[in-house]
């Protein structure tokens, strides 16, 4: 067996992980995006530091990242979630293991929460946040529309154990 390593994304890593993010709007239940953008856009709204990849046999198999959740600084340890895993390597640990090492890397830049906005018919996603410590904090009903029919998104969120009461 081929053994995985999660690694820091590179801008070369980008039109794979773009196919990746292709296959994912493709199913329907895994973002409201309709198409991925080009490198610039998601380069700009994603967090420098907190973007990674699943790698095996020198091929770019999942990935995930963060983005701010607000730009007000208050809300400055903040991020959303976004974990996708190419069709090939699904079932196989990869969205687990991308997420784990991306909630290490967001406490070691100090984030103390994260949030994810997942479809409810995205069982996996869902059981894979919560493996990884996300709880449901409830539905956000007839958030936005595809294809002409109202979807629900579930807020799911991660506080850090760093956070303490003071």
């Amino acid at each position: 067996m081929i053994e995985t390593r999660i690694r820091a994304m590179e801008p070369s890593d980008w039109p794979r992980v773009r196919e990746i993010y292709e296959e994912g709007i493709a199913t329907g239940h895994a973002t409201f995006e309709a198409a991925a953008p080009e490198w610039p856009d998601w380069d700009a709204k994603h967090i420098q530091t907190c973007r990674l990849v699943a790698e095996a046999g020198g091929k770019v198999l999942g990935w995930a990242a963060l983005w701010p959740a607000s730009d007000r600084c208050v809300y400055g340890g903040v991020a959303e979630v976004s974990v996708y895993v190419g069709t090939q390597a699904h079932g196989r640990g990869m969205g687990t293991l991308l997420l784990e090492e991306l909630v290490r890397a967001s406490e070691a830049e100090g984030y103390w929460t994260l949030q994810a906005g997942i479809f409810p018919e995205n069982g996996s996603s869902v059981r894979i946040h919560e493996k990884c410590g996300f709880r449901v904090l409830g539905t956000r009903e007839r958030l936005g529309k595809m294809g002409g029919q109202w979807r629900d998104v579930l807020l799911m969120e991660r506080r850090s154990s760093l956070v303490g009461d003071g």
